[in-house]
C-alpha cells in the first residue's frame, strides 16, 4: 500500500464539437508531440467520414466502437516461488476506457489506408461492427485469460 497521497484527477474539458469528454480523452491519446489541433482535425475527418460511409452520427458509431473494445479481463505477471505465472485480473472501468482508446489508435496506425482520417475512420467502423485488428486484441486478450484460468487463486 502507497504510503503516499492519493493523486488527484484532474477534470478533463469536453470537446467543443461533440460536447464530450469520452471525445475529448480520445483526441488527447491520439496526440503525438503536444499537436493537439492537428489530432481533432484528424479525429473530426474521421468522424465526417464514418458519417459518410455509415449514414449515422459519428461520435455514436465511435461510442459503440470503443463499448465493443472494452476488455473485460486481462492477464498479469505474478511471480511466485520462482515461477512467473499469467494471472487473470478484472481490468478497473478507467483502465478498460484507455485500452481500448490505445488500441483502437494502435491498429488504426497501422492500417494501409492514404490518410489518417481514413485509416481511423476505417478501423472505427470495424470496431463497431465487431471486426477488424483492435477487436481481434480484445478477443486474444479474453482467450488468454480463460487458458489462465487455473492461476487465479494467485490474484492479489
Amino acid at each position: 500500500m502507497s504510503r503516499r497521497k492519493k493523486s488527484v484527477k484532474r477534470p478533463i474539458l469536453a470537446d467543443a464539437r461533440y460536447d464530450s469528454q469520452t471525445v475529448s480523452k480520445f483526441i488527447n491519446a491520439m496526440m503525438l508531440q503536444g499537436k493537439k489541433s492537428v489530432a481533432e482535425r484528424l479525429f473530426y475527418g474521421a468522424m465526417d467520414l464514418v458519417e459518410q460511409r455509415t449514414s449515422q452520427p459519428g461520435v455514436n458509431v465511435f461510442k459503440q466502437a470503443l463499448s465493443n473494445l472494452k476488455p473485460v479481463v486481462e492477464v498479469k505477471s505474478r511471480r511466485v516461488g520462482g515461477a512467473t505465472y499469467q494471472v487473470p485480473v478484472e481490468v478497473r472501468p478507467e483502465r478498460r476506457t484507455a485500452l481500448a482508446m490505445r488500441w483502437l489508435i494502435t491498429f488504426s496506425r497501422d492500417r494501409n489506408e492514404k490518410s489518417m482520417p481514413e485509416r481511423l475512420a476505417a478501423e472505427v467502423i470495424a470496431a463497431a461492427k465487431g471486426e477488424g485488428n483492435a477487436i481481434k486484441k480484445k478477443e486474444d486478450t479474453h482467450r488468454m485469460a480463460e487458458a489462465n484460468k487455473a492461476f487465479a487463486h494467485y490474484r492479489w
